[in-house]
């Protein structure tokens, strides 16, 4: 398992938190994903075997949140 911490701007609320999360939970090889609305980032344990950090900046984008 890899783990990563990825900055998102826009997430203020707990529907933040939960669109966030959940859309990672949803990409295959996600572990976990905790969203940190007080430092602005979500961090990731995955199988990089499996799952890139480009996918899932993409899955947070789609939700539209901006990933740094």
């Amino acid at each position: 398992m890899a783990k990563t911490v990825i900055e998102v701007e826009g997430m203020t609320c707990g529907h933040c938190k939960s669109s966030v999360e959940g859309a990672l939970h949803n990409l295959e090889g996600i572990s976990t994903a905790e969203v940190s609305l007080e430092d602005n980032n979500v961090t990731v344990e995955y199988n990089d075997t499996v799952i890139d950090r480009g996918k899932m900046t993409e899955a947070i984008e789609n939700q539209g949140y901006d990933v740094k």
